[in-house]
């Protein structure tokens, strides 16, 4: 699966520039920029801090059952409310008890 366009398409969604996302990250820009390209691979804390600060639990979701997260970006995440389901929290710090 290339995660590269998921993970840009949710930092634009989210309207970020990468060195905004990079300092909420701890990240350099350099860094971020390699994630989106894939030249670098993203650790799952990473990828659920990333989750968290451009609003995106339900991707990672998605991902987490299998579905083209691509697809849900651009289909599923405009029709989704800025507030998050009661759900969707608690898989996300559940996925986290198995970092």
């Amino acid at each position: 699966m290339q995660y590269g366009p998921i993970l840009k398409a949710l930092r634009i969604k989210a309207e970020m520039t990468q060195e905004e996302l990079a300092q909420r990250l701890n990240r350099s820009r350099s860094c971020i920029s390699k994630f989106e390209s894939e030249k670098k691979v993203i650790d799952l804390p990473t990828f659920l801090q990333w989750i968290r600060e451009t609003n995106s639990q339900e991707v990672a979701v998605a991902m987490f059952f299998g579905m083209d997260a691509l697809n849900v970006v651009n289909t599923l995440l405009p029709m989704i409310p800025v507030a998050l389901p009661a759900f969707i929290t608690p898989l996300i710090d559940a996925a986290q008890f198995f970092m």
